[in-house]
């Protein structure tokens, strides 16, 4: 049966138009508003849109899935990995998608119509993390090979414009700002290339590195590490700013992110569970315990508003403040 193409358009406005920053945003998401099969396998990882308005599920059955996670609607399938779709993202502008797998490959997508855009297989292994440069010009991927790639996606060269090899493990997460690549590896370590500078700057943080988020403000890094704890570090200097432990991480690579106004820390647990803690004091301010006891290792916070999605199993999970029940469904 053929699918509906998604209709790309801006993200519902914050409750009573609340700003970033606000007590509204500040809140946590502690409702468990809708829970969905995703009918693609085990759930790689969910990604909300740069706006929040549309989800990403990626899939062990080898395909990437859209969906407006507000009211369980799945808009598309993309369909071209030939393994495992192990990551994704959205340009800043709705328009394209970006996915890489187990398969070796990096695919970028037009949204509406599904077509394949641009797809290289330049890594030796597999493509564990990707990320678009600020405006979409570079898909950036990293691998278990130990590299990070830069594709220019305005051209048909096969090949990357940049390979960033100093990692001596895999790499597992990447970020990306204007003038900044941040990588996290296998290796126990952080990476920042200053592209302005041709700088590397190197943080050692111990254990295998699972997760790295930029906070909003740009001031620091949040680094998940496979010896359960999350660790947040003074961008500019690679201090140690604060540690957040008491989650189960142990096997498998967890996500981490902040909250909207950058008031909390939230990871995911193999015990079936999102632990959040308060920025400032560290302390566990609440625990999202989900319905299966699959381990969350997937989760992605609105970047406005007080809305939370995990990814567990074969399902996604949509959490909220349990205020905005008819405003999110839309």
């Amino acid at each position: 049966m053929s699918e509906p193409s998604p209709t790309i358009g801006p993200a519902p406005a914050p409750a009573d138009g609340a700003p970033v920053g606000s007590g509204a945003a500040a809140s946590l998401p502690t409702v468990l508003r809708r829970q969905h099969d995703c009918q693609q396998g085990a759930v790689r990882a969910a990604r909300l849109s740069a706006d929040g308005a549309f989800c990403l599920t990626a899939g062990s059955d080898k395909t990437l899935k859209l969906w407006n996670p507000y009211r369980g609607t799945h808009l598309k399938t993309y369909l071209g990995h030939g393994h495992e779709v192990l990551d994704a993202a959205g340009a800043c502008d709705n328009s394209r998608l970006l996915s890489c797998g187990a398969d070796k490959a990096v695919i970028v997508w037009e949204v509406s119509s599904g077509r394949v855009l641009n797809k290289w297989r330049s890594h030796a292994a597999a493509v564990t993390c990707c990320r678009f440069s600020e405006d979409a010009s570079l898909a950036l991927s990293g691998s278990v090979d130990g590299s990070v790639r830069a594709f220019d996606c305005r051209s048909r060269r096969t090949e990357p414009i940049q390979t960033l090899d100093e990692a001596t493990d895999s790499v597992t997460a990447l970020q990306v700002t204007d003038h900044e690549i941040v990588s996290g590896s296998a290796d126990g370590r952080v990476r920042r290339y200053d592209l302005r500078n041709g700088r590397l700057t190197t943080d050692t943080v111990g254990d295998s590195v699972t997760c790295v988020t930029l906070s909003r403000d740009g001031q620091c890094l949040l680094v998940g590490c496979m010896d359960a704890t999350v660790k947040l570090l003074d961008r500019e200097t690679g201090e140690l700013l604060n540690e957040f432990s008491g989650h189960a991480n142990r096997q498998y690579p967890l996500g981490s992110c902040l909250d909207a106004a950058d008031a909390h820390v939230l990871s995911g647990s193999e015990e079936g569970a999102v632990h959040c803690w308060e920025l400032v004091s560290g302390k566990l301010a609440t625990k999202l315990t989900h319905p299966r006891a699959a381990v969350v290792h997937s989760l992605a916070f609105h970047p406005s508003r007080a809305a939370l999605v995990t990814a567990a199993g074969g399902a996604f999970f949509l959490w909220d403040t349990g205020e905005e029940a008819e405003g999110e469904e839309r």
